[in-house]
C-alpha cells in the first residue's frame, strides 16, 4: 500500500453554507485546503458552481489551493428523478425527501480516485448532526475508507469534523464569514435560490433560530 505523500486536504465543496465552513474550519487550523467540486449535471449545479467560486475568491488566502472540478455526469444514472427535472420537493417537506440514492458513495469515491493521482491526504466531507441517511453515517464512512483503501492500494481517510453539529450552530459560530455567498436551493432561478424549496426552508429556518440575518436575496 502506497503512503500518503503530503498532508493537503481535499474537501468537498458545493457552494453551501455546510461546505463554506468545512473549508474555513481547516483554514484556520492553517491545513492545506484544495477545494473539490464533483458537478454531476444537477439542476442546481450551475448556480451553485457561481456562487462556491464567489465564496472562494472572498476567503482566498496562502492556504487555500485553487478549486478542482470533476465531471461526473449522473442524469443516466437517475432517469427522471427530481433532480434533474421535475417538481422538487417543497419548503414543508420532510428531509427524507430530498435524498439522493447513493449520493455520498459516488462523491467520495470520485474525491477518492482524484487524491490517489498525487497521493495526497485526507478527504472531508460536510455531514452534520441529524443526517439521517446511511452514507453519511460514521459506520459508512468508516468502512468506505477500508474499501477505498483495499481498492486504490493507498490510505484513503475521510473526515466529518461537523458531524456533531447543526446548522444553526455553524451560523452562530461562523457568521463573521461571508455566508451571503453560499447557496442552499433546489430549484434556481437562475442565478437566485427559489426561497421555497426544502433546502430553502432549511437555511431560512436555520438563519432564524440562529437569531442572524440571512442576506441572501430570494426569487419569492
Amino acid at each position: 500500500m502506497s503512503p500518503l505523500r503530503n498532508h493537503k486536504i481535499s474537501v468537498l465543496a458545493s457552494g453551501g453554507l455546510d461546505s463554506a465552513v468545512l473549508l474555513a474550519y481547516f483554514l484556520k487550523r492553517k491545513k492545506q485546503v484544495r477545494p473539490l467540486f464533483v458537478q454531476c449535471g444537477l439542476r442546481w449545479e450551475a448556480a451553485e458552481l457561481y456562487w462556491l467560486k464567489r465564496y472562494l475568491r472572498a476567503i482566498r488566502c496562502a492556504w487555500l489551493a485553487p478549486l478542482r472540478v470533476v465531471d461526473l455526469p449522473m442524469a443516466s444514472l437517475y432517469g427522471d428523478h427530481w433532480a434533474f427535472r421535475g417538481k422538487v420537493p417543497g419548503g414543508r417537506s420532510a428531509d427524507s425527501a430530498v435524498y439522493l440514492p447513493g449520493r455520498n458513495v459516488i462523491l467520495i469515491g470520485a474525491a477518492a480516485v482524484v487524491c490517489a493521482q498525487d497521493r495526497s491526504g485526507t478527504l472531508a466531507i460536510g455531514t452534520l448532526a441529524g443526517n439521517p441517511f446511511g452514507d453519511a453515517s460514521d459506520r459508512f464512512f468508516r468502512s468506505y475508507e477500508r474499501v477505498l483503501t483495499n481498492a486504490l492500494q493507498q490510505q484513503v481517510v475521510i473526515t466529518a469534523p461537523l458531524r456533531e453539529k447543526h446548522k444553526v450552530d455553524l451560523i452562530r459560530e461562523w457568521q463573521h464569514l461571508p455566508l451571503d455567498l453560499t447557496f442552499s436551493c433546489l430549484s434556481p432561478q437562475g442565478r437566485t435560490p427559489c426561497g421555497r424549496c426544502n433546502k430553502c426552508a432549511e437555511r431560512q429556518r436555520g438563519f432564524r433560530s440562529a437569531g442572524a440575518e440571512d442576506k441572501t436575496r430570494y426569487a419569492n
